[in-house]
């Protein structure tokens, strides 16, 4: 590229106003990137789902041709971020998209740097710290003692620093912790009062859940906000990897209800054979009728339901209205899921026997846990 010397230089404040909303990439995943094919003009856009480009033209405020467009310089521009970093070496600083204008930025430390980014097709910008060094810093902190009141750590590229999360309140030991490290000053970046992120999960029944880090049960049935499951489980209030017990009866009844505010609960229950089951009501079943449960120690069971409206003398006390069943269950399966075909029966609550010899399983009907607690069932 002729005249590259002439190529203006951006700072990254100035960088910083102009590219709002940027798609960062980094050494790490422009390789990936990359491996697009682009032999032909619409290599970037063949086979890719017309969901999927109608969601990005939503994101974008564009149509799905202006959305292909931009899967089309994305392409381009992975391989042109990959020759930036060829040709920067040990100077590269990382590189981000500005697809509003569909510009390449890439950062690097030398002059020599700038100009090889510049003739690569990218417009550079100066500073002050490599990517490597950036994430060299990233590996000490994740070998260090990470007070809790930082939950998560980044590079921002464009920003070239490492950007530290924090917690509301936790301002003074997560600056103590920076300063230990020994970093340049404007290399670590504190971003306080970060909200704690968490896992995601889609809450179906069966699968299994920890209460107070102590013991285990099973996921019921998926209802509006949450899931239903067994009493002896846990009592309101107590606390579990998916969310907080908002009510629970036993003895005297065995059924509660988990209110799962960060996560999904579907209409589904899981076979343990790598499927699901559709629940589709809550119709009760006959006696004789043949019921399946589904719980996170013995996976999935069969079986007969031998009556309504039984009683069991538990070690804790008496607990009645239960369905008595010849399907087997064992410790960790409690508060499980019950289906008749698609039609939720009940949760596991307890028995007799186990899944080698066999036994007699009670289950608290689900229907009873729904209109004391005016929940909804979900179903798929």
């Amino acid at each position: 590229m002729e005249g590259h010397s002439t190529v203006n230089r951006f700072s990254k404040t100035v960088v910083g106003a102009a590219a709002l909303g940027l798609f960062l990439t980094t050494a790490a995943t422009a390789p990936a990137l990359a491996q697009t094919p682009t032999s032909s003009p619409d290599a970037a856009v063949d086979g890719v789902d017309a969901q999927l480009l109608a969601a990005m033209a939503a994101d974008l405020g564009t149509d799905v041709s202006g959305a292909q467009e931009v899967l089309r310089f994305q392409a381009d521009a992975a391989d042109t971020a990959d020759d930036v970093e060829g040709a920067t070496g040990d100077a590269f600083a990382g590189t981000w998209l500005d697809e509003s204008t569909q510009t390449v930025y890439a950062a690097a430390t030398t002059e020599a740097a700038l100009d090889a980014a510049a003739d690569a097709g990218a417009v550079p910008v100066a500073a002050e710290h490599s990517l490597t060094d950036l994430e060299a810093i990233v590996a000490q902190i994740a070998a260090s003692p990470v007070p809790d009141t930082i939950p998560s750590w980044w590079i921002d590229v464009e920003a070239n620093d490492v950007v530290v999360d924090v917690v509301a309140g936790g301002e003074q030991s997560a600056t103590d912790f920076v300063a230990s490290l020994g970093a340049p000053t404007d290399a670590v970046r504190l971003q306080t009062g970060v909200e704690a992120p968490d896992t995601f999960a889609t809450i179906r029944g069966g699968m299994s859940y920890f209460i107070n880090n102590a013991s285990r049960c099973s996921v019921g049935f998926a209802v509006q906000g949450g899931f239903v499951t067994a009493g002896h489980c846990g009592v309101t209030g107590d606390s579990t990897n998916y969310g907080t017990f908002r009510g629970s009866s036993f003895p005297g009844n065995d059924y509660a209800w988990v209110a799962t505010p960060d996560h999904t609960p579907v209409g589904q229950v899981m076979d343990y054979s790598g499927g699901t089951v559709a629940v589709k009501g809550s119709t009760q079943a006959a006696v004789g009728a043949t019921v399946c449960r589904s719980g996170s120690t013995t996976g999935w069971h069969c079986g007969q339901i031998q009556g309504y409206n039984s009683t069991v003398r538990y070690p804790q006390g008496s607990v009645s209205g239960l369905i008595r069943t010849n399907v087997c269950a064992e410790p960790g399966d409690s508060g499980g899921s019950l289906l008749a075909g698609n039609q939720a029966q009940g949760v596991t609550s307890g028995g007799s026997g186990d899944c080698t010899s066999g036994g007699t399983t009670y289950f608290q009907p689900v229907n009873e846990i729904l209109q004391t607690y005016g929940l909804r069932l979900l179903t798929s």
